[in-house]
């Protein structure tokens, strides 16, 4: 859920959030079956600190925005704009984002950041050298999914309380077969178990 924005914050602060604590909900969800909420606003801090908010609901006929922006005291800037690309990365004296404001824009045109990733990956492969961002990835997946069972759950939920975590999304995932049961049932009513804050703990349902 919007793990590009999550992503982003984190790898230009060179960090990982130590904790999240977040809100979220199933506004207009309806007599839909699934377990998704359809909005969700989290709160991350790192060990320095410095807070990572994230907001982000999947709501039709609502204001759409998708991007990053960064506030410090000496000014602000956007991280990213229009889906990641063209980015339009800028920099502002202050933190009102205008152009009178501006101090440094990226040069446009700006490289396709799909094809600048598949010539990392060439020359990689060409050169000899190493290039894996598995363990990357990983991490980023983790911290977005801390953001969703603090939502979940209504608790504080720690860096480590994740990377120890015993709860399974797909309980015996490895036993599953294409005629078995799944891992989720709906209960009689033909509706999935949805996440219930404060009433199962670290847990989602």
């Amino acid at each position: 859920y919007n793990i590009h924005q999550i992503d982003e914050c984190c790898w230009m602060k060179g960090a990982w959030p130590v904790r999240a604590h977040a809100v979220g909900g199933r506004h207009v969800r309806g007599s839909s079956v699934d377990q998704n909420f359809d909005s969700y606003s989290v709160e991350y801090t790192f060990a320095d600190g410095t807070k990572l908010w994230f907001n982000g609901r999947h709501i039709n006929n609502c204001h759409n925005e998708f991007a990053s922006y960064a506030h410090g005291t000496k000014g602000s800037a956007i991280v990213s704009t229009s889906a990641h690309t063209p980015g339009k990365v800028r920099l502002f004296s202050g933190q009102n984002i205008t152009r009178q404001s501006m101090l440094w824009a990226f040069p446009q045109p700006e490289p396709n950041p799909y094809q600048t990733e598949w010539d990392d990956l060439m020359d990689a492969i060409r050169n000899d050298k190493p290039y894996n961002e598995v363990e990357r990835g990983a991490i980023a997946s983790m911290v977005t999914s801390m953001g969703r069972l603090a939502a979940h759950s209504g608790q504080v939920v720690e860096y480590d309380e994740m990377l120890n975590h015993d709860h399974e999304f797909a309980p015996n995932v490895d036993q599953c077969t294409l005629d078995g049961p799944a891992p989720l049932l709906a209960d009689a009513s033909g509706v999935y178990p949805v996440p219930m804050p404060g009433e199962k703990g670290l847990r989602e349902y």
